[in-house]
């Protein structure tokens, strides 16, 4: 997205164990923002270390779904049983964004998007699996709004780019006023 919005960046993986993170930051009674506010901060001072100097986006994306945090389907199997827990309710997809310099933290957002499965059947259930296929496994919630996931849902409120996984408006003006991009 950043590379999208003209944005010079460089990837490179943190080095944390999201899953047990998740489970500590779950076990502790964080809520799905402060959890993806938490890993997005562990996964940009991970970074960090790495690149002394360097300003360090970290990002993270929990959909919960009445107080049940759904991970990426691993199987074809566990992205249907993802779309038919989901489908006929209503999720929220949490994005964070945290920048760190030198391990220490400058900046973070949090934003939630609201969106309401329709009550779709097997049969839809189906077909879409298998027009999907592979791609159902890199995405939290088993679908992708800006393809064929968007025939999943009913209504959908808040910002297209939180969906897609970061709050990315919020962290351009954050870049803005750094200038590290032009204003």
């Amino acid at each position: 997205m950043l590379r999208a919005a003209g944005v010079e960046v460089a990837c490179d993986p943190a080095s944390i164990d999201e899953g047990e993170a998740k489970r500590a930051l779950r076990a502790a009674g964080a809520g799905a923002g402060d959890a993806a506010e938490s890993l997005a901060e562990l996964k940009a001072r991970s970074v960090s270390r790495r690149h002394p100097g360097a300003l360090v986006v970290g990002a993270d994306q929990i959909l919960d779904c009445e107080g049940r945090w759904f991970d990426k389907p691993g199987t074809e199997a566990e992205a249907r049983d993802h779309l038919r827990a989901l489908r006929g309710r209503a999720h929220e997809l949490v994005s964070a964004a945290v920048v760190v310099r030198d391990g220490s933290r400058l900046w973070h957002h949090v934003d939630r998007a609201r969106l309401v499965m329709r009550p779709f059947g097997d049969d839809f259930l189906d077909r879409y699996v298998a027009a999907a296929g592979e791609r159902l496994a890199e995405t939290v919630g088993a679908y992708r709004v800006e393809g064929l996931g968007v025939q999943l849902f009913h209504r959908i409120d808040g910002d297209f780019f939180t969906i897609l996984g970061l709050p990315l408006l919020p962290l351009l003006d954050f870049l803005r006023a750094r200038r590290v991009l032009a204003s």
